[in-house]
């Protein structure tokens, strides 16, 4: 019979440190891609006119942000700088997007809210638990 030791401290937290940077990239190439679509294919007019029809309050304000906020937060959250921050800001933008937009569609695609959900999910994840070991975060916070 074979015996399988138990993961060490170390083990796991090597796992850790993947598995949020792995979500980190993820998540942030996601929101970077859905920024750089509102900016450079639907174009800020176009993604203004569109959160104009699905009734976002303020939407000639929330578009340029929205669009800025995904581009840069996807980014920041793919090279695990201003990691919980951009998490954060992202979480409340997509909170937004599921109540506003995505509630009335029901649960499922398209349009429900199963994959904002997963954003949602994905972005406070990172929020509460920070960059992981593989971030620039980390590393600038080693050197001071």
């Amino acid at each position: 019979m074979t015996t399988v030791a138990a993961p060490t401290s170390t083990d796991t937290a090597q796992r850790t440190a993947l598995a949020l940077t792995i979500l980190r990239v993820i998540v942030g190439l996601i929101f970077m891609a859905h920024g750089y679509q509102k900016f450079f294919m639907y174009t800020l007019p176009g993604t203004t006119g569109a959160f104009t029809e699905m009734g976002i309050p303020g939407a000639s304000l929330a578009a340029p942000a929205v669009a800025t906020l995904e581009l840069l937060g996807g980014l920041a959250l793919m090279l695990g700088i201003g990691t919980r921050f951009a998490a954060a800001l992202l979480a409340l933008t997509i909170l937004g997007a599921l109540l506003m937009v995505h509630l009335k569609a029901g649960f499922f695609n398209p349009g429900g809210i199963e994959f904002p959900l997963v954003l949602f999910g994905g972005a406070v994840a990172l929020a509460l638990a920070g960059p992981g070991a593989y971030a620039l975060d980390t590393a600038l916070s080693k050197n001071r």
